[in-house]
């Protein structure tokens, strides 16, 4: 549910400076990978919120991953955008990522910061922004280690049907690090596509598309598509 918002909800923050929702997914990946995939979580529960202000935007998001009997994990993402010359498209961007889990106590936490390319059209119908980012992750417990990283990030957002249909996503390329040292590109994708009901309600799906982002120890199958059904609502 990463980052998707912090462009989509640009159009409503450029006449409110402020925007929030909360979404609720329901997650097919176990049912496609029963194997590979059989801890992941059923239902995710997320909740973001934009807010401009005179010298950029905060940005950032929670995702509450649950099963029947647990709540298995929470991971948040927060970040804020200087746009140190008002006319220029450009910004400085810092980042902060992690959450705990059920299993593992804690995600492996990573600080960034780097510069992004933000544009829209004249009457926001779509949005985006490129972001190029020094990546630092943290030990945050026994079995991993810290290592520098980069991180390309593409952000989108599309309107259409008269702001009835909604296309919104992003796409990360970074550089990972196996257990033995070596690094490896990990891809991350989240498109989102919405039918909004109202202003408020939209129905909609979300597909996570990744290469070397899952950890999977059944076999070596590192590509997996997972596929949501959700509901939205925008406060």
């Amino acid at each position: 549910m990463k980052k998707i918002l912090s462009l989509t909800m640009m159009a409503i923050a450029a006449l409110t400076v402020n925007a929030q929702n909360i979404q609720l997914h329901y997650d097919f990946g176990r049912n496609i990978y029963p194997d590979e995939e059989s801890a992941r979580q059923k239902v995710t529960v997320t909740l973001e919120q934009f807010k401009a202000d005179d010298w950029g935007s905060w940005y950032y998001f929670v995702d509450v991953d649950l099963s029947r009997k647990e709540t298995l994990g929470a991971y948040t993402e927060i970040s804020r955008e200087i746009n140190f010359i008002k006319k220029l498209p450009f910004a400085v961007h810092v980042e902060y990522n992690g959450g705990l889990g059920s299993r593992s106590g804690s995600y492996q936490q990573a600080a960034l910061a780097g510069i992004a390319y933000n544009g829209n059209t004249p009457n926001y119908t779509a949005t985006w922004s490129l972001q190029l980012l020094y990546k630092r992750f943290f030990k945050s417990y026994d079995f991993n280690t810290a290592y520098n990283s980069m991180q390309l990030t593409g952000v989108w957002g599309v309107h259409f049907l008269n702001r009835k249909m909604s296309f919104s996503g992003f796409i990360d390329f970074w550089r990972g690090q196996k257990a033995n040292g070596h690094g490896q590109l990990v891809i991350l994708s989240e498109p989102q596509l919405w039918y909004n009901v109202t202003d408020h309600l939209s129905i909609g799906s979300e597909v996570e598309v990744s290469n070397n982002f899952i950890y999977n120890t059944f076999n070596d199958k590192t590509f997996f598509v997972n596929p949501t059904l959700g509901v939205k609502w925008n406060f």
